[in-house]
């Protein structure tokens, strides 16, 4: 069974054996030579396709132009054969950290992949792209495979849930990519085969260097959202690196008189248990959690999905200007980091950049009651978003924090853990619509759970503009045989865009 794992802050003079550390402690798990279980090979099957999805759809965007040209200017390291870049010729190769960088900017683009959510939030499909470029860059070199890959990849999940269960970040206005790094830099030391010691150095330095503030997901969010995990997987690349140098870090990183716990979450008298596997107890962190139908923030999935529901089964709504108001009672998280207790005013801003609209539970509601549907660029497009009667109907759409709904969300109960809320649609004559939603449809214990046939349907629709049938079908291939892989067919999980669609967009120039 999992076991809690206590970590408070320790003062210097109490010297703090290496043993009784969370780094260590998240060493030993990634050592752990277990097996990786049937089910949890094929989820994350289907999460390597899910974010190959993602990032299809996302290949001509600026910041992935951008993160894509820079990883260009830096070709395949020595000491290995060097990574593939999501939408270049599998022949181009760039050093892994360079790849982890463009990769992950493409999967994280379009907030599209996959979640979990506890006491933090997480995209712990964030993990693939640092993993996988290290497993392409040292195949040849280590005799890599994919199950090698699939070992690695249950890690870094196990990890950042394991983490996410445990420690908030938010609360603390510290973003939730500082359990990306050290989850990331366990799972490479698992792909790898790396000693329990050089791992407990690879994820501090990993988490030293990927904490930073939530400014990046408040008021005007800008491109850094995209960035900031993909930056998180290439810190923890180099950390890796350094750690198998010999080079060593902070410590105690997190429980530290000076360290994470106590001077950026809750302080010297914090305490956390952290649920980690046993010796001999398999990963299965990612069977808990769940990707996403639609291109919005995970807390919007059930809303859309509501809304959609609302627009079928009311034809009554069709005329808008008859809505006299709406409310949606939620969760504390949904309520004050996408709802109107967030206090941004950009969230009702038509103007207001996509990164901030997909994070505005009001807009989101609204476009998809009118519309019934939901798509990943149309939703968005500011001549949606500027539409007369869609932004009289966005201001009079406001959210209430309700009790109940917080403590479902907080609630360990999958069958009870909740990210949705009710809705009471006021019209002028006097009539009241009320619904409400506990999860997404795609959710596990959703409507309609997604299965493999649902991730491959997602890479198809996300990728037939950008990428031939037959580059399509031999992506669906090499993925769905993962743990087959041998090293050298490791390159095959890339996608390489039609000829001619990365030359259509521009590539800005920086100092590369």
């Amino acid at each position: 069974m999992v076991q809690l794992h206590p970590v408070r802050v320790h003062r210097s003079d109490e010297n703090l054996p290496r043993e009784e550390q969370l780094a260590w402690k998240i060493a030993q798990v990634a050592t752990d030579p277990v097996e990786v279980t049937a089910d949890v090979t094929d989820m994350v099957i289907n999460r390597v396709i899910d974010n190959a999805a993602v990032a299809a759809a996302s290949l001509t965007r600026k910041p992935v132009t951008s993160a894509r040209a820079q990883s260009l200017s830096h070709p395949a390291s020595t000491g290995g054969s060097g990574s593939t870049v999501f939408g270049e010729d599998a022949e181009v190769r760039v050093s892994p950290e360079w790849a982890a960088w463009a990769n992950g900017v493409a999967v994280r683009e379009l907030d599209y992949h996959d979640t979990f959510l506890s006491a933090d939030y997480s995209h712990p499909g964030d993990n693939i792209p640092p993993i996988t470029a290290v497993a392409q860059h040292l195949a040849a070199g280590r005799n890599l495979t994919g199950r090698d890959l699939v070992r690695g990849i249950a890690t870094g999940y196990e990890i950042q849930v394991d983490l996410v269960k445990a420690i908030c970040l938010h609360e603390h206005k510290i973003d939730h990519v500082a359990h990306l790094g050290p989850s990331a830099a366990a799972g490479i030391g698992t792909l790898l085969g790396l000693d329990a010691p050089t791992i407990y150095q690879a994820v501090g330095q990993a988490l030293h260097t990927t904490t930073a503030t939530r400014q990046s997901r408040k008021g005007e969010i800008s491109s850094w959202k995209a960035h900031a995990p993909a930056f998180a997987g290439k810190m923890a690349v180099e950390a890796v690196d350094r750690a198998m140098r010999g080079e060593t870090s902070p410590t105690p990183i997190y429980e530290g008189e000076d360290g994470v716990i106590a001077w950026m979450l809750s302080g010297p008298d914090a305490r956390y248990e952290v649920p980690l596997p046993t010796q001999g107890e398999a990963k299965r962190a990612i069977l808990d959690t769940y990707t996403k139908e639609h291109s919005a923030e995970y807390q919007a999935q059930a809303w859309i999905d509501l809304a959609r529901k609302l627009h079928n089964e009311h034809p009554e709504l069709g005329d808008w200007s008859a809505v006299e108001r709406v409310i949606i009672r939620t969760s504390h998280h949904t309520h004050y980091v996408i709802g109107s207790g967030a206090n941004d005013p950009q969230k009702y801003d038509p103007t207001a950049s996509r990164e901030t609209l997909d994070h505005s539970i009001p807009y989101i509601f609204a476009v998809a009651l009118q519309d019934g549907s939901w798509h990943h660029e149309a939703s968005y497009a500011p001549e949606r978003a500027g539409r007369p009667d869609t932004v009289s109907l966005w201001n009079k759409i406001v959210t209430e924090e309700d009790a109940e709904w917080t403590r479902r969300y907080h609630s360990l109960d999958p069958a009870e853990k909740a990210f949705g809320g009710s809705v009471e649609i006021v019209l002028a004559d006097g009539t009241v619509i009320r619904d409400e939603i506990a999860v997404a449809d795609a959710h596990p214990l959703g409507a309609r759970p997604f299965a493999r046939e649902q991730y491959v349907a997602k890479f198809r629709t996300l990728a037939e503009n950008v990428l031939e049938q037959s580059e399509i079908e031999r992506f669906l291939d090499v993925a769905q045989r993962l743990p087959e892989l041998t090293g050298a067919e490791l390159a095959g999980l890339t996608i390489v865009g039609k000829p001619g669609l990365l030359a259509s967009v521009n590539t800005p120039k920086g100092l590369f």
